[in-house]
């Protein structure tokens, strides 16, 4: 299997993770509904079994029930695991005391004494600066507590200002988690592509298969039925959403054919085709988990990567 390392501090990882928002979190999702504890825990043992080594979740997922499922999950297994996890800057921290505490809460919760990758959830300033911000975290780089730094969501500009602010400090910008699929492509014409391939800056995809529509599950027809949690704020749910990607799932499923796979599983390969991309699909079950390892292990051609490209250009 090929890998890939975000920075020279990190172990090589599969160029697929998983993203744990729903683990935990009922506001958004159907935890404690549709699923719990006991069946996001198989999908923690069956992405590692596969070979998936690296998960994302936040403080604010599930008020925090994500960190600590994955804390108690830890404890399970010996498997070198790189965690990642990430820190809102909500308008009351506004001193570094406060990031420092955020950090702490989250060792906490992970039951860890380091936290892999360490990444800001969004660019906020409204009571301290991303100078402050940065330099405070790049101390606890330096202390012990992160191994590595990133951010989220983050503009083209604001990623190579966060680049410089830790270069200064001699502390590499390991990724940029923004949303990215082939139901958008936003980041290939608004410079945050183009900036973390000049910065070295891997990008952390999420929502890969935005939020299911990729997977097949949804069309027309299905319309219907309500969808939950989520998804019930997105109108590509809707019946005119689904029209419009019949087309596009059609293909998937007919490249998909060639590898004995899905159309999931052939948009999650188009992604790392990219470069310097992982995916983090979210994953509630152990079948959902190993549905997205399926992505691992094969590639498509450049003519499909192409055809691929051609039908999903508008969503640039």
């Amino acid at each position: 299997m090929t890998t890939l390392t975000l920075t020279p501090t990190l172990p090589p990882i599969a160029p697929l993770g998983i993203g744990t928002w729903a683990w935990g979190d009922s506001l958004f999702w159907s935890y404690g509904k549709d699923y719990g504890a006991e069946q996001v825990e198989t999908a923690f043992f069956a992405a590692i079994e596969a070979g998936i080594t690296l998960f994302d979740t936040a403080e604010v997922y599930g008020l925090g029930e994500s960190e600590r499922l994955l804390g108690k999950f830890l404890q399970q297994t010996r498997q070198p695991i790189l965690l990642a996890t990430k820190y809102m800057p909500l308008p009351w921290r506004f001193s570094p005391n406060q990031v420092r505490d955020a950090v702490k809460a989250s060792l906490d919760r992970l039951q860890r004494d380091r936290i892999d990758l360490y990444q800001i959830h969004q660019p906020v300033s409204f009571l301290i600066s991303q100078q402050t911000l940065l330099d405070t975290l790049a101390a606890e780089v330096q202390a012990g507590r992160i191994t590595a730094l990133g951010v989220s969501n983050y503009s083209a500009t604001q990623m190579r200002q966060a680049h410089k602010i830790l270069a200064d400090r001699g502390i590499p910008l390991a990724v940029n988690q923004v949303p990215y699929s082939l139901l958008d492509r936003k980041i290939e014409t608004s410079g945050v592509m183009e900036t973390a391939k000049e910065l070295g800056v891997t990008i952390l995809a999420y929502s890969p298969l935005a939020q299911g529509l990729l997977t097949g599950k949804y069309s027309p027809e299905t319309a219907q039925n309500p969808v939950m949690g989520a998804r019930r704020l997105d109108p590509r749910f809707n019946p005119q959403g689904l029209q419009k990607i019949q087309p596009l799932v059609k293909l998937l499923q007919k490249i998909g054919e060639n590898y004995d796979c899905t159309p999931a599983q052939v948009a999650l390969n188009w992604l790392m085709a990219q470069g310097s991309v992982v995916p983090i699909p979210g994953a509630k079950t152990a079948n959902q988990a190993q549905q997205n390892a399926g992505a691992l292990g094969w590639a498509l051609t450049p003519e499909e990567i192409t055809q691929i490209d051609l039908m999903t250009r508008s969503w640039r």
